[in-house]
């Protein structure tokens, strides 16, 4: 970051006003990003730059100049569900377009208010400025944009739907609300039909038959457009024309009343306060677009979000199986957002009868088994093209029917991977009719794997299951088949582990299938070690234990992949575990600062992995200010002005990255011990409110001056709390419901709780 830009920061910040006493008022509300110049990656295949507002379902990118704006409308639940990559996924509903040809060569003024959760725009040409006023409300289908001029002059508003990709577009006019609509129905292969439309209505003044409409001067005119799908009603066209109609100036007043409550209550959830206003800035930046990407009663965010600005999104802007899909979630559980994760599972849940299918036709084994991409509703959108010549042409090679014409890539843990993200909600919450939702799918993956692993010498082993991806592409020339073979790779091994470990704790929880757990148990104890060698006279991990790859087969160490197997998702490793080959893997984190050109490059995480690596290099103990300084080359490197982390491979993943850092440094649980404070320099002050912790804890601490001041707990589920002495060597006093109760000591202590219950440590005496 220049110099100017942190002024310019500083400056930002002081304007926004002053840090809220109260832990549960708008903290977030400090940080804005502001643009200065007109989008130039707007519209794009992938992450957009604009600034951008949503509402977990509908997602609005700003786009082109101050004489030629243009609003694009992305929404979760509209897709082209063709089954072949590429040309299904997510598609683009529309677009309301702005022509103000009187701010030809205006200057440029936006800002992404995340406090609120709106955009702000001003340009200013000589003595016409046009200020705007745009948001996605929180409660309804609804996008809001209010205009105001200083002078008089024409506003052109036109609604448009996308058009082409066999789509189908109707539009017209009813009661002077103008609509349009899209829809992909009896299409080859379409394997269920969608439709959205949207209806435009004008508040304030008259638009005539081609769009225009006066500003006239300090006199705001306001444009409200209603989207809707068939997902969410099947009378998706009538009902974005009668909700336009029956909007007012007066139910747009409760309208934003509601959305500012809505986003009131979101940042009210948790906050960190931690001194260092870049990292806190794209902390809370993160929390925003993940707010605004994801609603937990909707259709899951693909790999984009609903921030789609063209058709043909990146990979369809799918639902990516091997850690694209699963990383956007990945903070919102320590974030204490677990009603935005409810609409996680709901995909895997529908494509449980395809896996199975896949499973015994494909293997002849039991359980699931998944596909790269899936999409909504039980949708595959991977299956290899359907001709040999579309296959020679983008794979070069005739062979489409490699895997039944499903793309599996050489990996058998596509289905298992999301275990993770279901573990982390159940042991966040112990909620009895979570488990129960989540138990088939995880029975299955158990079901799966007992069948495919061997037991050779003692030990259970792994055939077959890829470290990366195994395919034909243009750059091998269609020859793949020679890198097929990966022994025991560390990503199928501790995924496989992490399962076994939680259909263990899930059946114990459940009092379900107890005839099984001898054989699970036997399992987690005698699977496989983590393969490691030597370099230098140090261990270091080995990716597989045999492999066809050179690469594969070397001793590279700990990296992305096998961090998902190991550390996250697959939590199956750290300090408390095994405190020795923790070692090894601390050891490695150590190294990837050797193999740096240049800044931003530390641990590779340009092409993936910012949302994987920083947090792993917290949890096995490397240096907090050195992940902090490294983290922000990453950034300064790589994202947008609209605050979005960008990395080559992904979108939406990234917003995982700094929010999981953080809350790691303050507060981890994951080996089911709660450690405070377990990675953070002593020697600066800091504080959380409402971290979410395993045992479904929520956590409140403070240090100051060294000294960690007090911990503040909840306890929603009554369970046992486990927890690292704060103060080593001191003993404890515990209060409950703010009264003294009982003395602990020791390194580490447990003591019981109730639902409910308050709970709070200080030190004794």
């Amino acid at each position: 970051m220049t110099t100017r830009s942190l002024l310019q920061l500083t400056v930002i910040l002081l304007l926004c006003g002053s840090r809220p006493g109260n832990a549960q008022e708008i903290y977030a509300g400090r940080y804005k990003a502001v643009f200065t110049a007109a989008p130039q990656k707007v519209p794009t295949a992938k992450t957009p730059d604009g600034p951008l507002a949503g509402n977990g379902d509908i997602g609005l990118t700003l786009g082109g100049n101050p004489d030629n704006l243009c609003f694009y409308l992305g929404k979760n639940d509209f897709w082209r569900a063709y089954p072949v990559y590429p040309g299904g996924g997510i598609a683009l509903p529309g677009w309301l377009e702005l022509n103000i040809s009187a701010l030809k060569g205006a200057d440029y003024y936006a800002e992404q208010v995340q406090d609120k959760a709106f955009i702000k725009g001003e340009f200013t040409k000589n003595d016409l400025k046009v200020i705007m006023d745009a948001w996605v409300s929180a409660t309804a289908n609804t996008v809001v944009a209010s205009f105001t001029a200083t002078k008089a002059c024409t506003l052109k508003a036109l609604l448009k739907a996308t058009k082409g990709n066999t789509s189908v577009n109707t539009s017209g006019t009813t009661q002077g609300i103008h609509w349009v609509t899209r829809s992909f129905q009896n299409t080859p292969l379409l394997e269920w039909p969608c439709h959205v439309a949207m209806a435009l209505k004008v508040l304030g003044a008259e638009q005539q038959n081609d769009g225009s409409i006066t500003l006239k001067p300090n006199q705001k005119v306001t444009l409200v457009v209603t989207i809707y799908t068939n997902q969410d009603n099947p009378g998706w066209k009538q009902k974005a024309i009668t909700t336009a109609l029956a909007t007012t100036q007066s139910t747009l007043v409760q309208l934003r009343e509601q959305h500012e409550a809505w986003w009131k209550d979101f940042w009210g959830r948790s906050n960190v306060r931690i001194g260092d206003l870049f990292i806190e800035k794209y902390y809370y930046a993160s929390q925003y677009l993940f707010g605004a990407t994801s609603r937990g009663n909707k259709f899951a965010p693909g790999i984009w979000g609903p921030f789609v600005t063209r058709d043909s999104s990146a990979w369809g802007g799918d639902y990516h199986l091997n850690y694209n899909y699963q990383a956007p979630y990945w903070a919102a559980y320590s974030s204490n957002y677990i009603d935005q994760t409810d609409n996680f599972d709901q995909p895997l849940l529908d494509y449980m009868e395809k896996g199975k299918a896949h499973a015994k036709a494909l293997l002849g084994m039991k359980g699931i088994y998944y596909p790269v991409g899936i999409g909504p509703k039980g949708l595959v959108t991977t299956r290899w093209p359907l001709t040999p010549d579309e296959m020679e042409k983008r794979y070069a090679t005739r062979e489409n029917t490699i895997d039944g014409g499903y793309k599996f890539l050489g990996q058998k843990i596509n289905a298992v991977f999301s275990v993770g993200n279901m573990l982390m909600r159940f042991y966040s919450t112990y909620d009895r009719a979570y488990a129960l939702k989540i138990y088939p799918y995880v029975l299955e993956c158990a079901n799966f794997w007992e069948d495919y692993l061997k037991f050779e010498n003692g030990r259970y082993v792994i055939y077959n299951d890829h470290y990366g991806e195994v395919m034909p592409n243009l750059r091998n020339k269609g020859v793949w088949r020679n890198m097929l073979g990966d022994f025991n790779s560390t990503l199928s091994l501790g995924l496989v582990k992490m399962l076994f470990k939680g259909v263990v704790d899930l059946s114990t929880f459940l009092n379900a299938d107890a005839g099984r757990l001898e054989k699970w148990q036997h399992i987690v104890k005698h699977l496989s070690d983590f393969t490691v060698g030597e370099v230098n006279g140090k261990l270091s991990l080995k990716s597989v234990e045999k492999s066809p790859s050179p690469w594969h087969s070397g001793i590279n160490g700990l990296a992305r992949v096998s961090i998902h197997g190991l550390i996250l998702p697959g939590g199956v490793c750290g300090p408390e575990t095994d405190s020795a080959f923790n070692q090894v893997l601390l050891n490695d984190v150590s190294r990837w600062k050797e193999r740096m050109k240049a800044p931003g490059e530390w641990a590779n995480t340009l092409g993936n992995g910012i949302e994987t690596c920083f947090p792993a290099a917290v949890r096995v103990g490397y240096d907090a200010d050195e992940i902090l300084k490294q983290l922000k080359d990453r950034i300064t490197v790589q994202s947008l002005p609209n605050l979005w982390i960008t990395a080559e491979g992904g979108g939406t993943e990234t917003l995982a990255a700094v929010p999981l850092t953080i809350n790691e440094m303050l507060l981890q649980s994951y080996e089911q011990v709660i450690r405070i404070f377990p990675n953070w320099n002593k020697n600066k002050d800091a504080s959380f409110d409402q971290l979410r912790a395993y045992g479904a804890f929520l956590v409140s601490s403070k240090q100051e001056k060294g000294e960690i001041l007090f911990v503040k707990m909840r306890s929603e589920a009554g369970r046992t709390c486990t927890i690292r002495n704060p103060w080593p060597g001191k003993s404890v006093q515990l209060f409950r419901n703010g009264r003294k109760a009982e003395i602990l000591t020791g390194k580490t202590f447990a003591f019981g709780t109730k639902a409910g219950e308050k709970l709070e440590l200080q030190k004794a005496g």
